[in-house]
């Protein structure tokens, strides 16, 4: 599907951790790419980043900068990209306020992305109402940049369907259109699963290569990641799916007849996972390097980062207030108009 070049785009990321090679396949070369296209606006969510964090705040605070560099290391171009910071802007705030009264709790509750999300940090009884919240945020977030177009993975669309309810209810309100609905942009691109093979990657389990992860470390994530249980000897058929390091090789490796042949001498017994693990390490050390260098580089001028977001942030105000000013016109809150 083809889409017009007035499409606007919003990303962006929780700044709750380092961002790591799934964040780079699943979402970061994507971004280096629509820049060249669209208008596009990355948001650092440091805000939803407390929804789960809310006692360990510097979990947050401590990286948003290390994320800005991330990005700034792959390739986004802040003359290109506007990217911001959702605490500095009040009017998202705001708008998150004014959405939450057309939301039910019951719907929130039925979000299938939600509900799983929940189900996966087991809440229990201390679900943070933030966290139940996250879809209405999200809205406020999409609303505020006129947002058309959302980069997304299948298990997002619930999120965009509840975004386009609030649209059409604001709307209704309003007895015009004030706002935009979106529509997804799915990424053909599968998720890069975690090193070990059996959980989401996260920095925090050990099982992720983050962007700036030194060579060292690189080598210690490829020799420990998961194969074929079953392949003892070189000599042994291999299977080719679930094989954590294939899936890598895929993802990353710029030669994909040399991968396509490496897998058909796997299946058919010959190929060792030594000499595989070799081959992913050597592409991951190739394709790390310059970013890890890059990022080391802004990360000791933590001044120019905090420029670049702040002059992001100002343009992304500017735009964010014009639109909450239109939503309080449609709920007949704008008496003083200051």
């Amino acid at each position: 599907m083809t889409y017009p070049q007035q499409e606007k785009i919003l990303t962006g990321d929780r700044a709750t951790g380092l961002l790591h090679l799934g964040h780079f396949v699943g979402s970061l070369s994507q971004r280096v790419s629509l820049q060249e296209v669209y208008q596009q606006t990355i948001l650092v969510a440091d805000m939803q980043g407390l929804t789960d964090n809310g006692n360990t705040p510097e979990k947050v605070s401590d990286n948003i900068l290390n994320v800005v560099a991330d990005y700034l290391a792959v390739g986004i171009d802040p003359d290109k990209t506007t990217i911001c910071l959702q605490s500095a802007l009040p009017a998202l705030a705001e708008l998150t306020q004014f959405y939450s009264n057309l939301v039910t709790v019951s719907r929130l509750e039925r979000n299938p992305t939600v509900k799983a999300e929940i189900a996966s940090k087991q809440f229990g009884r201390s679900l943070p109402a933030g966290f139940l919240c996250y879809p209405i945020s999200q809205a406020a977030d999409i609303t505020a940049f006129n947002a058309t177009l959302i980069p997304v993975g299948d298990d997002q669309l619930p999120m965009l369907e509840q975004t386009n309810e609030i649209v059409r209810k604001v709307n209704s309100i309003a007895k015009r259109k004030i706002l935009t609905e979106c529509k997804p942009l799915l990424t053909s691109v599968p998720r890069l699963p975690s090193t070990d093979g059996k959980s989401k990657m996260s920095k925090s389990m050990g099982n992720a290569i983050t962007l700036g992860a030194t060579p060292k470390a690189i080598t210690a994530a490829v020799k420990a990641m998961y194969t074929d249980p079953n392949h003892l000897r070189i000599e042994d058929p291999g299977q080719v799916k679930g094989n954590v390091v294939f899936t890598y090789l895929d993802a990353l490796h710029p030669d994909s007849d040399y991968i396509n042949q490496l897998k058909e001498r796997y299946r058919q017994g010959g190929l060792g996972d030594g000499t595989t693990k070799k081959i992913l390490e050597e592409c991951l050390q190739d394709l790390l390097a310059p970013i890890r260098k890059k990022r080391e580089a802004f990360l000791d001028n933590k001044g120019e980062l905090a420029a670049i977001l702040r002059k992001g942030t100002l343009l992304a105000r500017e735009e964010s207030n014009d639109v909450l000013q239109r939503v309080k016109q449609a709920f007949g809150l704008n008496l003083l108009d200051i």
